[in-house]
């Protein structure tokens, strides 16, 4: 098995994780949309997400493709730099890179986008590269 995902990077952001940050890392956009609307299940969630964090990452590392792109990388760069574009450019993405770069994350509706589908995209990319 691949480990596409850290445990490590798992708990920093589960430190933020009434914001679903973890949740959004690991693949599960709806929990983490949840979370962020609800400051982590009113903390519950949060708390018990600790326990659940090896599960979470288990899966993740399951479901996705490993390969050239870092999903930690990605991630990184789209949490703390997502609005110049360093996660799409660091994909081989540069056009919308560039876009992001010069529209704040495109309005910051791309980021909210990126948020939910980062995953899938380093997966797609990452497949695509081991055909060529």
């Amino acid at each position: 098995m691949q480990d596409t995902h850290s445990k490590l990077i798992g708990y920093l952001l589960w430190i933020f994780g009434f914001t679903g940050a973890h949740r959004f890392y690991y693949g599960k956009p709806v929990t983490g949309t949840i979370w962020f609307f609800t400051l982590g299940l009113l903390g519950i969630g949060w708390l018990i997400d600790l326990f659940l964090i090896p599960s979470m990452d288990r899966e993740a590392d399951l479901r996705f493709q490993g390969g050239e792109i870092d999903y930690t990388v990605a991630w990184l760069l789209l949490t703390f730099l997502g609005v110049f574009g360093l996660h799409r450019m660091y994909m081989g993405k540069w056009l919308t890179g560039i876009l992001y770069l010069c529209t704040f994350g495109f309005f910051l509706i791309g980021i909210l986008v990126d948020f939910w589908t980062l995953n899938d995209q380093v997966s797609i990319q990452n497949q695509e590269r081991r055909r060529s």
